[in-house]
C-alpha cells in the first residue's frame, strides 16, 4: 500500500531534507505505520523509533483549538457569525467574526514589533491591538497564527482556565491519547527540533516563538505527540465523531460540515480551521493542514483513507523552502496512488 509515497518517504531522509519521520496510512479499513531514519543529529545520532514524541506545531490548531471549538458550536455556545468581542471583549474592534477567525480571512495585521522581547503579557496586549484590514477582510485567505492565538484567549474566557488544561480534559482525556500533552510529557521521547542562537538545542519544548512565550495560554501550537496518538485523532474524524466504543465525541453533522468551504464567500477552499484539498478523480473535499515543524494531515472522510506524517524537518537547522517544495511533491504522489 503506498509503496511510491514510501520511496519518496525515504527518499527525504536520504536527501537530508528531513531527519526522519514516523508515517501512517489508513485505507479501507487497513493501517500502515511505520518509521524511517533519525529521531536526532544532534547532540548524538538517534534513529526513529515507533514511539518518537513530536513537536506538531500547528496541528494543534485543528486536533485541540478547532476541536473544542465545534464542542462549544454544537453546544450552542459559539456562533461564527457574531462579533468576535462577543466572546473576548477585550479583543478591541467589532467586525470580525469567528468565522473570519477560523477560516484566516480575518484580514489582521499580525506583525509584531520586537515580538521575541516581550513578555507574555505584553505579547498578548500586543496581540488584543492588531490591526484589521476591512478591505480586505473576508475577501483574501492568508494563513496566519494570529486567529487561532486570539480563539484560544477566547477559550480561557469561556472555561476559566488555561487553554492546555482545557485540551487535556476536552480532547486528550476523551480520545485517549495518553502520550501526548504539553509540558506533562516524556521528554526523552522527544524529536529535537531547531538548534538555535539563543535557545540552543529545543528538546521537549515548544518550537514556536510565541507558543514559546505565551506557555500555557497558547492555542496555535504546543502540542506533542506521537503517531499512535495522533491515529487516535484521526479515527474519530473518520469515524464521524465517535470514539472507538461508540460514544459520540463530535455529533456526525459537524464532521461532515467541515467538508464545506466556510469562507465568507465560499471560494477560498478553507473549512473551519481545517484547509481543503480536493481528491483527484473524484473531486470531492479532503481535510489538510500543516505544521511549521514538518507535520501534516490528510484525512479523507469520504473514501475513508488519511496519511498522517510527522517529522522533524526543523531539525538542526530550518531549511524551509526546501522542504515545502518537497511536501507538496509527496502530497501528490500520495495523492495519485489514492486514485489507483
Amino acid at each position: 500500500m503506498y509503496s511510491k509515497t514510501i520511496q519518496f518517504i525515504e527518499s527525504l531522509c536520504k536527501e537530508s531534507i528531513i531527519p526522519g519521520a514516523n508515517y501512517l496510512f489508513f485505507s479501507q479499513g487497513n493501517v500502515v505505520r511505520e518509521n524511517t531514519g533519525y529521531k536526532q543529529f544532534l547532540p548524538v545520532k538517534e534513529k526513529a523509533t515507533s514511539n518518537v514524541l513530536y513537536d506538531m506545531a500547528s496541528l494543534t490548531k485543528v486536533m485541540m483549538t478547532n476541536t473544542v471549538v465545534l464542542k462549544l458550536i454544537e453546544q450552542n455556545q459559539l456562533n461564527i457569525d457574531v462579533p468576535f468581542n462577543t466572546y473576548l471583549p477585550i479583543w478591541h474592534e467589532d467586525k470580525v467574526t469567528l468565522r473570519h477567525l477560523l477560516t484566516h480571512t480575518s484580514a489582521i495585521s499580525g506583525y509584531i514589533d520586537n515580538r521575541d522581547e516581550l513578555s507574555a503579557e505584553e505579547l498578548k496586549e500586543a496581540l488584543l491591538m492588531l490591526p484589521v484590514d476591512y478591505k480586505k477582510m473576508g475577501r483574501e485567505k492568508k494563513y496566519t497564527d494570529t486567529g487561532t492565538l486570539l480563539i484560544g484567549f477566547m477559550l480561557e474566557e469561556i472555561y476559566r482556565q488555561n487553554v492546555h488544561n482545557i485540551f487535556e480534559k476536552e480532547v486528550l482525556i476523551p480520545l485517549n491519547m495518553v502520550h501526548s500533552g504539553f509540558s506533562k510529557i516524556n521528554t526523552s521521547l522527544c524529536a529535537p527540533t531547531e538548534f538555535t542562537k539563543n535557545r540552543g538545542l529545543i528538546k521537549g519544548e515548544v518550537h514556536d516563538p510565541k507558543a514559546y512565550q505565551l506557555k500555557e495560554h497558547c492555542g496555535s501550537a504546543g502540542l506533542f505527540s506521537n503517531i499512535d496518538d495522533s491515529f487516535k485523532f484521526v479515527q474519530m474524524m473518520l469515524n464521524k465523531g465517535r470514539l472507538p466504543n461508540g460514544e459520540v465525541f463530535l455529533e456526525e453533522e459537524t464532521v461532515m460540515l467541515l467538508l464545506n468551504d466556510f469562507t465568507p464567500n465560499n471560494d477560498l477552499s478553507r473549512s473551519l480551521g481545517w484547509d481543503l484539498k480536493y481528491h483527484l478523480e473524484k473531486k470531492h473535499p479532503i481535510l489538510y493542514h500543516t505544521g511549521y515543524t514538518g507535520t501534516f494531515m490528510l484525512i479523507d472522510i469520504i473514501e475513508q483513507e488519511a496519511f498522517i506524517f510527522l517529522s522533524n524537518r526543523v531539525h538542526p537547522y530550518d531549511n524551509r523552502q526546501d522542504y515545502l517544495r518537497k511536501r507538496d511533491e509527496l502530497i501528490e504522489v500520495y495523492q495519485k496512488e489514492q486514485t489507483n
